[in-house]
């Protein structure tokens, strides 16, 4: 691999003439001992209006990017400041946070400054543990339950509408286990606007879990449903029949068939650490960290929060 390293201003007049000569990108690229990447990004981040590449011009705006991207601390009771206490206090990622504020057109703050901050104890009330998703701690996959059902649609015969993410109201389920014998929550995620929908449990019966989808998904187009071969949705032929949709099932061990369910769910985790209770949740506290989650950010939606992209899709 090569070593990387800044480009001169010899460098920068050499491929000029390179690319005056009309050599390719990647023969300018080895006679300069360069990636071809690094040339192309070089051109691209430094050309003019006109698309022409000046490396006097070049060597400026690099200069000039330097200067900008020297870390500067966050001053405490600043607008930037209160801008990210604001998004921490409702739980929204870094990235989100920093995506927002430049959506309103503010500059100046990457999610690294605000993972960096909350690191180093400089927003004062604000740590990993209490604000940050995995707490700092690294992401840990999880398998899917065992096959234990026979499903009639599996996950490979979804029509491409559905494939595609381009309507609201398919969704994808699966449910969250709290301590044992204490109850789960039943979760459903629209794939389009990622919004979710969740009903509490008391168990993992079929049965009951069947119910839980009637509380969840009240007043809800359903288009189709998504789910693993979970015991819990044994109970899926009446499931069709009462929200008038078709079940479809992902493969066992397979949790990226399902990815949006999957993401949240470990989103929800933040807010119910394993080993919840379940029974002791009132719906108003799980509702109330529903509504957080569905007006939270998401880089997937442009930035945009469920309810503002349903809104949007609505109004177009």
């Amino acid at each position: 691999m090569q070593s990387y390293h800044h480009f001169t201003i010899e460098e920068r007049e050499c491929l000029l003439e390179k690319l005056k000569e009309g050599q390719t990108l990647r023969k300018i690229a080895k006679e300069l001992n360069k990636n071809v990447s690094s040339i192309s990004r070089e051109i691209k981040r430094n050309k003019n209006k006109n698309g022409t590449y000046y490396p006097w011009q070049a060597t400026v705006l690099y200069i000039r990017r330097r200067k900008d991207s020297v870390k500067r601390p966050l001053i405490s009771d600043s607008e930037i400041h209160h801008f990210i206490c604001a998004g921490l206090d409702k739980f929204w990622a870094p990235e989100a946070i920093s995506a927002r504020w430049k959506l309103v057109g503010g500059k100046g703050l990457s999610h690294t400054t605000i993972y960096r901050a909350i690191k180093n104890e400089l927003l004062l009330g604000y740590s990993p543990k209490t604000h940050l998703r995995r707490r700092g701690k690294r992401k840990n996959s999880r398998n899917s339950n065992n096959a234990s059902i026979k499903p009639v649609h599996k996950i490979h015969e979804r029509p491409n509408i559905i494939e595609s993410r381009s309507r609201l109201g398919d969704l994808e389920g699966d449910t969250v286990y709290g301590a044992i014998g204490k109850g789960v929550l039943l979760t459903l995620v629209d794939r389009a606007s990622r919004k979710l929908y969740a009903a509490r449990a008391q168990s993992r019966e079929s049965e009951i879990i069947k119910k839980a989808f009637g509380v969840a998904l009240k007043n809800v187009n359903v288009e189709s449903i998504t789910l693993d071969m979970g015991s819990e949705f044994a109970k899926f032929p009446e499931i069709e029949i009462e929200h008038n949709t078709t079940v479809y099932f992902a493969d066992p061990h397979s949790p990226w068939q399902r990815g949006s369910n999957e993401n949240i769910n470990g989103l929800l985790r933040f807010f119910f650490p394993k080993g919840t209770n379940f029974l002791t949740v009132t719906d108003e506290e799980l509702q109330n960290v529903v509504e957080l989650i569905n007006n939270r950010p998401r880089k997937c939606l442009g930035w945009l929060s469920p309810h503002e992209f349903i809104y949007a899709k609505c109004c177009t």
